[in-house]
């Protein structure tokens, strides 16, 4: 570790030991005095915390990963790094089992990508082609429509659309919960494809993020499924509130925009998968999950790799520990989630008929952000024991709403669609969605304070998991 990173992780140390331990310990506290003593698993869980976040080992393995592999963009060089780097790193945290499982997709490659604003003059604008689009074929010089959201263009008229360049010009709202994301998302995933329908000659969006930086957030199209779509891109919030601004002034205005990207065959990348094993072979495990993949402009430091990092280091405390718990835990890092969830869909299409063993899964895929809320899609049955979970995460700052539902995230989410049930460690997104998916997606916007409180809630959740007898589906 430099010099740089040794002073931040000493000042982030002399914080979490104000901020965090102090009110732990006094939480703990206040329950010997008002209740019974603390039970073995209680005192297990203290102590886990308390290394946790002591520990510099998650932004270690987040700074190898940012700065050894680098960008990963699934069947790129960086991609293929990345799995021989999670290999090698999960074989010497000490995890039991270590193994790839194949996951094979198209292979989108990006080339050069310009946009200019014709109004008598060109005016650049920094703009990105969405992962997933075709190319222009040279340089597409257009008429410009604008619609508010991509509802407005399915409402369209087509006359109103041939032979244009589409503008969906819908802006993302920030907030703690993100749910900004879902609402605009669309324009992204499905609007190429009501763009083409239309007969349009190209989209481009407003980038889906919440920043006014002038850097595009890329992100991918809806995969296929037997459609057509158009080329399509991404520009920066700033340009896009200049090109409405001038579409609103009733100036005549076009578009000239140039794509080189395309599917070029196909590529395999690898599921890398590591166990700690239980003591219990026969109760199954926990699954803990993250995607490995990232997009290519940026490092992929908060998208996914401190997912990454997170599941692996809360892992590896419990790997340590003298005495192995009842069930097992299974980390698994994802291939090409960004481009479609490929690695998530594979894996669960390959264990499909063992879905008994997975007794439960939860996924870090919203960057470091501190962990505020716990959510659960369980049985009734097992709802006791997500209290019990509750009252262990509480002194780390996680309040717990019992109707508040778990989706999993993205690719552990494929597993919830054959049963499993789901948690939910559930991220503040404030500041999320002004990185997401653009350059700016590097290792200094990683907070060490939130990052290790990530880690002290994931040892939490899975040290529970693999020792409390409860099953918890099916939901």
């Amino acid at each position: 570790m430099n010099t740089r990173t040794q002073r931040r992780a000493h000042k982030s140390l002399e914080f979490l030991k104000r901020a965090w331990l102090l009110p732990a310990s006094l939480v703990f506290l206040c329950s010997c005095q008002n209740s019974e003593a603390p039970t073995p698993l209680e005192k297990q869980v203290s102590e886990l915390q308390t290394e946790a976040l002591q520990s510099d080992l998650a932004f270690s393995l987040l700074h190898a990963l940012t700065t050894e592999v680098g960008p990963r963009m699934a069947g790129t060089d960086g991609d293929r790094r990345a799995v021989e780097w999670a290999r090698s790193i999960m074989t010497s945290l000490g995890f039991d089992q270590v193994w790839l499982e194949p996951v094979t997709f198209p292979k989108w490659r990006r080339g050069s990508e310009t946009a200019f604003l014709v109004t008598g003059y060109r005016l650049p604008l920094a703009v990105t082609a969405l992962g997933g689009s075709t190319g222009t074929d040279g340089v597409m010089r257009a008429e410009i429509e604008l619609f508010d959201d991509l509802q407005a263009l399915s409402n369209a008229d087509s006359q109103q659309v041939q032979g244009k360049i589409v503008f969906i010009n819908d802006r993302m709202s920030m907030g703690e919960k993100g749910r900004g994301y879902s609402q605009v998302v669309g324009g992204r995933t499905d609007g190429p494809y009501v763009a083409a329908e239309k007969g349009a000659l190209a989209l481009v969006i407003r980038s889906v993020g919440t920043d006014n930086n002038r850097l595009a957030h890329t992100g991918s199209i809806a995969l296929p499924q037997g459609r057509v779509a158009v080329p399509s891109a991404a520009i920066s919030n700033p340009d896009a509130d200049l090109l409405e601004s001038v579409i609103n002034s009733g100036k005549p205005v076009e578009l000239e925009l140039q794509l080189d990207c395309g599917i070029d065959g196909a590529a395999t990348s690898y599921n890398v998968i590591g166990e700690v094993t239980g003591n219990d072979p026969e109760s199954g495990y926990f699954v803990m999950g993250a995607h490995l993949d990232s997009w290519d402009l940026g490092m992929g430091a908060v998208d996914d790799g401190a997912g990454v990092a997170i599941t692996m280091a809360a892992a590896k405390l419990i790997a340590d520990l003298p005495e192995r718990a009842r069930r097992g835990l299974r980390v698994i890092l994802y291939a090409n989630e960004e481009q479609g969830i490929y690695g998530g869909r594979e894996y669960a299409r390959a264990h499909s008929h063992e879905m008994d063993a997975h007794i439960a899964g939860a996924e870090s895929d919203f960057g470091s952000g501190r962990v505020y809320a716990l959510a659960s899609t369980v049985s009734e049955e097992a709802q006791a024991a997500i209290e019990e979970l509750a009252g262990l995460l509480a002194p780390l700052g996680i309040s717990y709403d019992p109707e508040m539902q778990a989706y999993g995230g993205a690719d552990i989410g494929q597993l919830g669609l054959l049963g499993m049930p789901m948690i939910d460690l559930r991220q503040d997104a404030s500041l999320y969605f002004d990185i997401h998916h653009t350059a700016n997606d590097t290792l200094d916007k990683v907070n060490l304070d939130d990052l290790n409180q990530n880690v002290a809630a994931w040892v939490t959740l899975a040290w529970f998991m693999a020792n409390t007898d409860q099953a918890f589906g099916p939901p």
